[in-house]
């Protein structure tokens, strides 16, 4: 109890400090929040496709998946999260999350976007898991991405190269992908303000 005592006191401001530590402690939740809002971080809860076009980079894979076979009966997260653990799969979708975010929000995302060893993995376990009655009498049912990198086992899309994401392999390779826009992460009442505002000036060069 004492600890906890002197960590409280060491962390507490001198009073004639209070009322500034006050206010950057507000400026700086505030901050976190409109970060959190505007990045729409809880969708990344969720399963739902349209997230992963949260980052424009990744619209050639989104087209690409709505348009496949797979656009039809599986989620990204289906194939690209583990789904055979609760706290598996959303300690994948943090860790790629925060990776993710860092790559994208930093412009280190390459050209041709690969998928990491990590990612492999799950795929390959995800693909035996939907397909388990086609590949259950085939050794490549306990293939896994570990065993691919030491040429001990060949990954589903060595040979379904095309699965599900075409031939699309770079961010060039489809410019104008046609895709839902998302919706504005702005306030109605700031839209409204940003309106009236080019209303004005259009009246005014008139």
């Amino acid at each position: 109890m004492n600890i906890f005592k002197k960590i409280i006191h060491f962390l507490k401001p001198p009073l004639n400090w209070k009322l500034s530590v006050i206010i950057l402690m507000g400026i700086f939740t505030g901050i976190f929040f409109l970060v959190l809002h505007l990045s729409m971080a809880a969708s990344y809860l969720s399963d739902e496709p349209k997230t992963c076009i949260n980052c424009h980079v990744m619209y050639p894979q989104y087209a690409s998946w709505t348009k496949g076979s797979h656009g039809r009966v599986a989620t990204c997260s289906d194939c690209h999260v583990p789904q055979d653990n609760f706290f598996r799969k959303y300690w994948t979708k943090a860790t790629d999350g925060l990776w993710h975010a860092t790559v994208f929000t930093m412009r280190w995302e390459p050209q041709v976007i690969q998928i990491r060893n990590p990612g492999i993995n799950v795929v390959q376990e995800n693909c035996i898991r939907c397909h388990i009655d086609l590949v259950d009498m085939t050794q490549l049912v306990t293939v896994t991405g570990s065993m691919a990198r030491k040429d001990e086992g060949k990954l589903c899309w060595d040979c379904h190269r095309e699965t599900p994401h075409g031939t699309v392999k770079s961010l060039s390779a489809a410019p104008h992908a046609l895709v839902e826009r998302l919706p504005s992460t702005m306030p109605d009442w700031l839209n409204q303000f940003f309106d009236r505002s080019k209303t004005q000036n259009n009246q005014q060069t008139e």
